[in-house]
């Protein structure tokens, strides 16, 4: 059976964007993109520290179904985390519309934001 370790699997806990305060400055003064899928904030930093937060309506399904999409976008971002721009907070708010795509499409319409950032 393989074994992994926690911290090896998704992204660090000091990599993540956690107060309220900071998810509502990025998401209201902040650039943002995009597309079917997600809605990506972008707020610039003044070191080279990437931060992610997750956002996700109620609407979207249980706290089941919310969490389970949580996590698959966690494991996409830490798959690609090298093509994100270092430097900058980002918040990715997942759409409705990821319950009806498959992971690998999720990943791809993830990718496809990020080459539009650059």
């Amino acid at each position: 059976m393989l074994e992994f370790k926690k911290e090896e699997i998704f992204i660090k806990k000091y990599e993540m964007v956690k107060e309220k305060k900071d998810f509502n400055s990025i998401i209201n003064h902040s650039r943002f993109f995009k597309n079917s899928s997600y809605t990506i904030y972008i707020r610039k930093r003044n070191d080279t520290e990437i931060k992610f937060g997750l956002a996700i309506s109620k609407k979207v399904g249980n706290a089941v179904v919310r969490n389970k999409l949580k996590r698959q976008v966690r494991a996409i971002i830490d798959n690609i985390k090298e093509n994100f721009p270092n430097g900058r907070d980002y918040i990715i708010m997942i759409k409705r519309n990821c319950l009806e795509i498959n992971f690998q499409e999720m990943k791809k319409n993830l990718i496809q934001l990020i080459e539009e950032i650059k």
